[in-house]
């Protein structure tokens, strides 16, 4: 996977994570606005058996989706960056993905790469082309 690919995934997961968050406070608000829970006191105990409670309620099942989205996005491009760093000479990339990843910090890892993370297919493409352009002129040019 090429970084460019990564970084896309990336951005549309966190956008997916923020809009589902954003969905569910809201619809969280709206419900509490327009009295949808019952309260005793200042805990919640029920909701309201309407209409309008349980669309506020599909309304975060919808949200709670794009957030498991959003996550799982952001995982295929954790795991994106660490096969495209693995294919990179120097590995300090790799490990530093890999171990932030492990600890729970890939957001920074991911932040970090994003900004200054190598591409792996892109050397591997710039050395095969110099070794096609080095092969193509002994070829062109046999030593005598």
């Amino acid at each position: 996977m090429s970084k460019p690919t990564v970084v896309k995934l990336f951005v549309g997961s966190a956008v997916a994570f923020v809009a589902g968050v954003l969905l569910a406070l809201g619809a969280v608000w709206f419900a509490y606005a327009n009295g949808a829970f019952v309260l005793s006191g200042p805990d919640v105990t029920g909701i309201q058996p309407t209409a309008f409670a349980w669309s506020t309620v599909a309304l975060l099942v919808v949200a709670m989706l794009v957030i498991i989205g959003g996550l799982v996005g952001g995982l295929v491009s954790w795991i994106g960056a660490l096969l495209n760093t693995a294919q990179v000479d120097d590995k300090t990339w790799f490990i530093v993905l890999l171990v932030l990843g492990l600890i729970s910090f890939g957001i920074v890892a991911m932040i970090a790469y994003v900004i200054g993370g190598p591409d792996g297919t892109q050397s591997r493409e710039s050395r095969m082309a110099a070794i096609t352009a080095a092969t193509s002129t002994v070829v062109m040019n046999p030593p005598n």
